[in-house]
């Protein structure tokens, strides 16, 4: 990941500007007559952009040799106007850091005005400085890396503002990198044993709490949902269990995350094609556990209990049937109709889990969880907007809020009762899916979950099953896993205190 710092004025080799376009004319950002390097040179760069075919708009990224060694980047903020969205910033930004891989330093000068915009350049840049190379072998040694380090060109000066945003931009990038690494990492690498491992050891060295159940303890204890799953993987299931209780805490939230390390679907066997974006099944998980981190190293003043509910999906001899009847954690009989849809069913032992925690600790002001639940999402909602539904109107609106700090693409959808009758059973207190029910499958997925949570406490359930994985690069985003979710649920708890 890139370090950051903050610069009035540029002095590296490289130097990126952005560049806008309306009506077929072509604007440099900021004007560069204010950039000392390369003043009064506006017209020759735009003659240059012009031949070079450049439009401004969003993701487009061009590069210009430019007097002597130095090299001008332009990267697109799409239509020209008198100010740019925090988003545009952020995406432009990570859209110019993602193409300096190889490079050493680059300045970043951008129309920057506040601290808000400042963060957003900073986030971009930390969140595009990204690469996964562990499994390159033999190619590994000629794969670029990431851009190394970043001067943001402002007017601000060296604020604890802007060093505090300095700061959360790279605690942020760090943790989104973490998320991205799990969910890029294969199967074959990443099981529930691996992944618990390797989360307790970050967890122990920022003073968080862990707590793992292994699959002897999670079936004694009656975490029906988790067993069920996992019991046909050699790979057997756990819980993870991270808590973050700084002092003074002024709230206390919970978050639980689907960690299918894959999923083959059962005996609802899921089709070769498409099935090895199935190691993304986990993204829920992951970024629980990394916002958990993110908020430790802000040392935000909210209590956290993220729990991971791990399981590696397949067929044996051992593995859930269709019409097996399991009883999740808290006594509540589900009659398995479709073995593929297991993330309700681990999510439903964690949410019992954490409401009961939550009770046991004077109570929780809100619970979250987090999921690549249904593709009925991606079909609603395409790849690059995850849905939000809830029991409690305030809490979704703040955390609406706060996708407008993070800039992730959140919609929010309803949970109609009447669906609810999709899950009904003849033999147990319900079923986890209704083949015979077509439409609202991400509703009724929504509507499963609610049943385990208590009218009284605020809960979010956010299906991010299109966003968490992309096959084509987009602004800060790499392809490969995409680490949605993580910066929402730190603004979340940021905003909860504010």
């Amino acid at each position: 990941m890139a370090s950051l710092k903050s610069a009035s004025e540029s002095t590296s080799d490289v130097l990126v500007l952005g560049l806008s376009s309306k009506a077929g004319k072509l604007s440099i950002h900021p004007n560069v007559e204010h950039i000392a390097p390369i003043a009064h040179d506006t017209k020759k760069l735009l003659a240059i952009l012009s031949d070079l075919g450049a439009t401004g708009k969003a993701d487009e990224v061009t590069k210009v040799p430019f007097t002597g060694p130095r090299l001008i980047v332009f990267t697109g903020f799409g239509t020209t106007a008198a100010t740019y969205s925090h988003e545009t910033l952020r995406r432009a930004a990570g859209a110019a850091t993602r193409a300096l891989s190889g490079q050493t330093h680059a300045d970043f000068a951008f129309p920057i005005t506040n601290i808000e915009e400042f963060s957003a350049v900073t986030e971009g840049i930390a969140l595009g400085a990204y690469s996964f190379t562990d499994f390159l072998g033999s190619s590994k040694s000629s794969a670029k890396e990431p851009l190394k380090s970043a001067s943001i060109v402002s007017s601000l000066g060296s604020t604890s503002a802007v060093k505090s945003a300095l700061k959360r931009a790279e605690i942020l990038g760090e943790n989104v990198a973490i998320t991205r690494d799990l969910v890029n990492t294969p199967p074959s690498h990443l099981t529930p044993i691996t992944f618990s491992t390797q989360m307790k050891k970050i967890a122990v060295s920022l003073g968080i709490k862990v707590e793992i159940l292994n699959e002897v303890q999670l079936k004694a204890k009656g975490y029906g949902g988790i067993t069920s799953v996992g019991q046909g993987s050699s790979n057997p299931p756990r819980l993870l269990h991270l808590t973050y209780t700084p002092t003074k805490a002024k709230k206390r939230l919970a978050f639980v995350g689907k960690g299918i390390t894959f999923d083959s679907g059962g005996y609802a066997l899921k089709p070769a094609l498409g099935m090895q974006d199935m190691k993304s099944d986990m993204s829920g998980a992951a970024a629980v556990v990394a916002a958990t981190f993110a908020i430790a190293q802000l040392k935000l003043p909210v209590a956290i209990e993220a729990y991971a509910c791990l399981a590696e999906n397949l067929i044996s001899g051992d593995a859930t049937r269709p019409s097996d009847i399991i009883t999740i954690l808290g006594g509540k009989t589900v009659e398995v109709i479709n073995p593929d849809a297991e993330g309700r069913l681990v999510l439903a032992d964690g949410i019992v889990r954490a409401t009961r925690d939550g009770e046991r600790n004077g109570g929780l002001d809100g619970l979250v969880d987090v999921a690549t639940l249904t593709g009925a999402q991606t079909i609603a909602l395409g790849t690059r907007t995850s849905a939000v539904m809830t029991n409690n109107e305030d809490f979704r609106t703040l955390f609406l809020e706060a996708t407008g700090v993070s800039g992730e693409s959140f919609w929010p959808m309803p949970l109609p009762e009447e669906l609810k009758e999709a899950l009904s059973s003849s033999s147990a207190d319900m079923i986890n899916s209704n083949p015979a029910v077509k439409a609202g499958g991400m509703l009724i997925a929504g509507l499963f979950l609610k049943d385990f949570v208590p009218d009284s406490l605020p809960w979010l359930h956010l299906d991010i099953a299109g966003p968490a994985l992309t096959h084509e690069a987009h602004g800060y985003t790499p392809v490969g896993g995409t680490g949605v979710a993580v910066r929402s649920l730190v603004a979340l708890a940021e905003l909860a205190v504010s």
